[in-house]
């Protein structure tokens, strides 16, 4: 074990709900123990059938409880986590902790006298924690709490200026963008293979060889813009009847997107399979990546995308244009627009040429931008910082 600091982690989703951040505090994590740095991941155990503890990619798990009773449930988790990291404050130096919510007043009230609370705002918009906490019942004492933190990270300038805008101080603010361990480039082989596995999993996803698909990664949210997708589907499929669609994740939208793909009759082009901790199959499989979400800080879906070397369309928003130059690394549509979304991808479909161009440029900006290790870098450097400045100085 290295002699760096030991890192608690809080994320109050984690797997097997699988998000954008969930997926980061997942690589944050995995990063950090193979290099050798202690560190343990706090989660709520929103489902009783889950174990208390398990071991994830190197690193050990604890689900706190969290009753499925609302108001109480969350106070309940708020309990546990307090308990847990006063119980346990001589085994960790410093805590992370993902969005602006209860965990993160959790945390703060808990140990922050002893130790330096690290908060992590991975959202922007509507959708993001500086606008929960303008709406959220106590949302704005959680705000005042949170300003506290001895830091908060911020994955894109969008999240950055909402925080300084919310009144967080700009010189605990850090902006540490987000990236993705970069593997072997895909070969046409790796397509095949990863089709063949995705058919013996689910036979919903069995494709033929000659058939074209299509993945959205991500959580099935009303943000995500996925019922204007599945309203472009149909268009998709006129033009090209062997067009099929996955959307992998989970989420509150799930229901309704069912009932959309059912009117639309489209139950044998759209297949929901699940969430997946691990989607590079789904990624090697298809043939372009869609994103038509309203709004994002800086989305991991696109980078894995990118890394994937997949063709991607994109809805036209500053979390998106952060990675993808309009038609350079991707094509970007606007926002609620079925019509743009369908004649992007039925472009890509029928130019091969513009998609490997597309895909092969996203792909070099991953290589030379957003590799993981800068990541673990930008944290590790901003842990020793906060906690050198937490040191009482001697002469």
């Amino acid at each position: 074990m290295t002699a760096g600091p030991r890192v608690v982690l809080v994320t109050r989703r984690f797997w097997p709900l699988i998000g954008g951040a969930e997926r980061f505090m997942a690589e944050l994590a995995a990063g950090l123990a193979e290099r050798g740095h202690a560190v343990t991941l706090l989660t709520a155990r929103l489902d009783p059938s889950w174990p208390e503890r398990i071991r994830f990619r190197g690193f050990p798990v604890i689900r706190l409880p969290n009753p499925n009773v609302r108001f109480w449930g969350t106070l309940r988790y708020m309990q546990a986590l307090t308990t847990w990291l006063r119980g346990h404050a001589s085994e960790y130096d410093v805590v992370y902790t993902a969005m602006l919510k209860h965990d993160a007043w959790a945390a703060i009230r808990a140990v922050s006298r002893t130790h330096p609370v690290i908060l992590f705002a991975p959202g922007s918009g509507p959708t993001g924690d500086c606008a929960w906490q303008r709406t959220a019942l106590l949302g704005a004492h959680i705000r005042r709490i949170c300003r506290r933190a001895d830091a908060v990270t911020a994955p894109s300038p969008q999240v950055f200026d909402e925080l300084v805008a919310a009144g967080y101080p700009r010189d605990r603010l850090h902006l540490l963008p987000h990236g993705i361990v970069v593997r072997a480039k895909r070969t046409p082989g790796d397509r095949s293979r990863a089709r063949d596995a995705l058919g013996r999993l689910q036979p919903q996803l069995r494709l033929a060889e000659s058939d074209v698909s299509a993945v959205y990664v991500g959580r099935l949210h009303p943000g995500k813009g996925l019922l204007e997708l599945i309203e472009a589907w149909e268009t998709v499929v006129r033009g090209r009847p062997n067009a099929y669609l996955w959307l992998v994740g989970e989420g509150p939208l799930e229901a309704e997107l069912r009932r959309a793909i059912r009117a639309r009759n489209l139950q044998h082009r759209v297949a929901l399979p699940g969430a997946f901790d691990d989607v590079r199959d789904f990624l090697a499989a298809a043939d372009v990546f869609v994103f038509p979400s309203y709004q994002e800080g800086m989305p991991l879906a696109l980078l894995e995308a990118m890394e994937a070397a997949l063709p991607i369309v994109a809805t036209d928003i500053p979390g998106n244009r952060l990675l993808i130059r309009p038609d350079r690394d991707g094509l970007l549509v606007p926002v609620r627009s079925p019509a743009a979304l369908s004649r992007a991808v039925l472009r890509l479909m029928e130019e091969p040429e513009l998609a490997r161009s597309l895909a092969d440029s996203a792909r070099a900006r991953v290589e030379a931008e957003f590799g993981f290790e800068q990541v673990l870098d930008a944290h590790l450097d901003l842990f020793s910082r906060v906690l050198d400045r937490r040191r009482p100085f001697t002469a």
